[in-house]
């Protein structure tokens, strides 16, 4: 059995948060699996942000 992450409280409680899962599960989530979710959730919020800038055309964006 692995021991449980080395996180802050405070990093512990926005990551519970953030993935939608119990402190409790995530004190004990193996670390690869932790790993794998931080990845997805970073690839869900580039693609929202992505999604919300506008594009001239010329591979900059309109604020440039």
């Amino acid at each position: 059995m692995s021991k449980p992450l080395q996180l802050s409280p405070e990093t512990a409680l926005k990551l519970s948060k953030e993935l939608k899962v119990p402190l409790e599960h995530l004190m004990h989530m193996p670390k690869h699996i932790l790993l794998q979710k931080l990845a997805e959730l970073a690839k869900e919020n580039t693609a929202s942000s992505d999604a919300g800038h506008e594009h001239d055309g010329n591979g900059k964006g309109a604020s440039d």
